[in-house]
């Protein structure tokens, strides 16, 4: 059967005319890039009718357009072309987020294009509620952002929040305008994370759980760079819930190309060694009364940091949770301080079941009789980041405090200047095995001890 060239003319027509309704540019709702002009009406139109019409994609082409917040709805991809960005306004009144997905589903952000917070041009204060999100997913699911570039945000760059099913994949966040920069932060379930550039002020990749009838769960984070001036890859400060079956693997850690608002080494009165480093390389916290269980982080590579390894039990607003069955393997670091990798949690509690194996520490030594004599303080209710027992431990290469069933299983210590520390300080410790280089596993410091046993390797 043969259809003639009108026929054949005609379904052409339908199907270009078909995508043609299915894609809606901003420049038809009189969006004007020219980064001065607010857009927000504009572009609000062109989310609305596309939703309305059963879904699509809305186009920004090239150019800057200047926006308050918008709201993404059903079945909606907003697309930046490239050169196209989407400028947060600072002179709108306060508001949640530059781009807000929230109680929807199937919506995605994609594009070579770049979503500016503007975050200098908003207050320049910590803590400050009254700055924006660049992007906040809250009580969505099916949500994929792809590819695009977020730049100095106002607070936090990414949130995900009481959230389902979302992929981030190749999205590059560079964010040091203002504090409490934070590159993604995730508060949800069933999340997948890949091949993503992070350069930070704050918190580089910080999972958080402010529900405690709620974890946050079900999460794969791979093939990513993170820099940062504070955590590379952190769980908690806000651990109520807590965190359940995470994967973290094949990341490179290393330090952020600015510091606008950290100096370390200047804070520390120069006992850390460079002016830009991160705190921990992987800080892993439950201190409001939640759960960790089932943590999963491997090949891992960090330069440019303090303390590499910084997991605590603490007992900061609620009952004290539990922190167990964590695996961190084939690390390699370089530290830049004094305070060590520690495991540590509050007396009557343990941190639990924890396996660290095939790694190796290039130390900076340096540490003193006096370091090796302080008297560490419980803190139990203290805000958990590295230096909240000062700027030095008493041991070079990890301090453990209240725990059980730890390994420590094929460890090396390189140390760049003498060290006057035990290398491993075990205290009130229980059934645990040390794996360590022959010349450090004859200086292990033990109090309070038992079931204890040492290998050289």
């Amino acid at each position: 059967m043969r259809l003639n060239k009108s026929i054949l003319l005609l379904m052409a027509l339908f199907c270009l005319t078909k995508s043609y309704s299915n894609e809606y540019n901003i420049l038809k709702y009189n969006a004007v890039g020219d980064g001065r002009t607010n857009n927000t009406k504009a572009i609000q139109n062109a989310l609305d009718d596309c939703s309305a019409q059963g879904g699509g994609t809305v186009i920004v082409p090239a150019g800057t357009f200047v926006t308050g917040m918008i709201v993404l709805k059903k079945n909606t991809d907003l697309h930046l072309k490239m050169g196209a960005e989407l400028k947060a306004d600072a002179a709108v009144p306060t508001f949640k987020s530059l781009v807000l997905v929230q109680n929807t589903e199937n919506v995605s952000i994609t594009g070579f294009g770049v979503l500016n917070g503007n975050g200098k041009n908003f207050v320049i204060e910590e803590s400050n509620p009254n700055r924006p999100y660049i992007v906040f997913v809250n009580n969505s699911r099916n949500v994929n952002i792809s590819q695009v570039t977020l730049l100095n945000s106002p607070s936090w760059s990414l949130r995900l929040f009481n959230s389902e099913q979302i992929k981030i994949q190749r999205v590059t966040i560079y964010s040091h305008a203002n504090y409490n920069n934070d590159g993604i932060d995730i508060d949800s379930k069933d999340v997948v994370i890949s091949d993503c550039i992070v350069d930070s002020g704050d918190d580089a990749l910080c999972l958080k759980s402010d529900n405690p009838k709620r974890f946050s769960e079900n999460i794969t984070v791979t093939n990513c760079i993170f820099s940062s001036n504070c955590n590379f890859i952190k769980m908690g400060t806000s651990s109520f819930g807590g965190f359940k079956n995470v994967t973290i693997s094949n990341c490179v850690l290393k330090k952020a190309s600015e510091s606008p608002l950290h100096d370390w080494r200047k804070k520390s009165n120069n006992s850390i060694l460079d002016s830009i480093t991160g705190i921990a390389g992987i800080a892993l916290e439950i201190v409001d009364g939640g759960t960790m269980d089932q943590i999963n982080i491997s090949n891992i590579t960090m330069t440019g940091v303090q303390t590499p390894i910084f997991i605590r039990l603490g007992s900061r607003k609620n009952p004290t949770g539990t922190l167990k069955n964590v695996i961190i393997s084939q690390v390699v670091a370089t530290a830049e301080s004094k305070i060590t990798s520690s495991i540590t949690a509050v007396p009557g509690f343990y941190v639990e079941n924890v396996i660290l194996k095939d790694m190796i520490f290039n130390l900076p030594g340096g540490g003193t009789s006096k370091d090796a004599t302080r008297i560490i303080p419980e803190m139990e209710k203290g805000y958990p980041e590295n230096r909240m027992f000062g700027w030095s431990l008493p041991s070079y290469g990890f301090y453990i405090r209240h725990a059980k069933n730890i390994q420590l299983n094929n460890i090396r210590f390189n140390l760049k200047n003498e060290d006057q520390r035990p290398a491993v300080w075990l205290e009130d410790v229980h059934d645990s095995f040390i794996n360590i280089s022959e010349k450090d596993a004859g200086n292990v410091k033990q109090i309070n001890t038992s079931n204890v046993k040492i290998n050289k390797l």
